[in-house]
């Protein structure tokens, strides 16, 4: 094994080369949304060899994972089994997510606070971008016989590849030092901070750096065609309801994607909802008529033959009755007292 594939099994792997920023939370909204414009980016921008080693809180990564790849050791040890989960992203879009907790650096930390998650689209995107998020999850005792146990051996290796394009029209080709494109030619910073939850600061910062990506576009397309003395494009400026960082380009955008949405979950309604669907069966559909006669027909000689059975027993109690009002008639005239026939004797 050279000494590239045994850094490889330590963990050396393909980083995006620009810093994504720290950030607090990450819902999967934007980890949608941050997939896709990875995908978009990484066809122009070559991604680096490098370890992940005790990423601090906050820190976002964007991997290319080929393959059935293993996720590469980060330098912590997780004391919970990673579980995965697959969530709809939309009517197209899949996204999987694994998650694990109770991660801590040996030596480093005193307790287990470390969480762990990364997405990639299993289905509308790159299936080999993940993107990665360090957190600071529930805390947990770390135990006795790990807490100095290394995970991977120090100092690491340092090795100086060459950049490479993973997809694109030149996935493949390796970049070196002297021919590297200018630097911030992919998706830019993304600082979100802690006001990350604010849908308003999130729009405006994702329309700016789109914009930021289309100007640099724009630039190393001119300067490609050796057409460097043509001035910057001059932005138009908006109304004043808007934010001055978001161009018109990349508002009208927004919204055309936005809208886009929402005619499609219109659209999908329309054509697959309950409203096409057959007319329901009647409801008593599911009786057979035959079956419900026959059974009318049993009922009924049932009943005529309890009717009759009744009748027999009311002529049968009733000649009872009279043969015991006959049995107490011929009783009462037979019962003579013997005094009456004691008074007729003389003495």
């Amino acid at each position: 094994m050279s000494a590239f594939q045994q850094a490889q099994a330590e963990g050396l792997c393909l980083r995006f080369p620009e810093p994504l920023g720290i950030h607090r939370d990450l819902n999967m909204e934007n980890a949608v949304i941050l997939l896709l414009r990875g995908t978009q980016a990484s066809a122009t921008t070559p991604y680096s060899w490098g370890f992940v080693d005790k990423p601090p809180e906050g820190q976002l990564l964007l991997l290319f994972l080929p393959g059935n790849s293993p996720f590469p050791n980060d330098g912590i040890r997780y004391q919970e089994q990673e579980t995965n989960y697959r969530l709809p992203a939309g009517p197209t879009r899949e996204l999987e997510v694994h998650e694990t907790k109770f991660g801590f650096a040996p030596g480093v930390d005193n307790a287990a606070w470390r969480q762990r998650r990364r997405y990639r689209l299993t289905k509308g995107g790159h299936p080999q971008l993940v993107l990665v998020h360090y957190s600071r999850g529930p805390v947990a005792q770390i135990l006795p016989a790990l807490m100095n146990q290394p995970v991977r051996s120090y100092p690491l290796r340092v090795f100086n590849e060459a950049s490479v394009f993973v997809m694109g029209e030149k996935a493949g080709q390796k970049v070196y030092p002297s021919t590297t494109p200018q630097a911030g030619a992919g998706m830019g910073p993304m600082p979100m901070g802690m006001n990350f939850g604010s849908p308003q600061t999130m729009v405006a910062q994702q329309n700016n750096n789109m914009s930021m990506l289309d100007r640099r576009r724009e630039q190393e397309q001119r300067a490609r065609a050796g057409s460097n003395t043509r001035p910057p494009r001059v932005e138009e400026d908006d109304s004043g309801d808007e934010n001055d960082t978001i161009s018109t380009r990349a508002l009208s955008l927004t919204r055309y994607r936005r809208n886009h949405d929402i005619m499609a979950e219109v659209f999908t309604h329309a054509a697959y909802s309950s409203k096409n669907a057959p007319p329901p069966p009647a409801p008593f559909s599911i009786f057979n008529k035959a079956e419900l006669d026959v059974q009318t027909e049993k009922l009924k000689a049932d009943i005529e033959a309890l009717h009759a059975r009744t009748a027999e027993r009311k002529l049968a109690r009733s000649a009872k009755d009279q043969e015991m009002a006959a049995s107490r008639a011929i009783f009462e005239v037979g019962d003579v007292s013997m005094e009456s026939l004691g008074e007729g004797i003389a003495v």
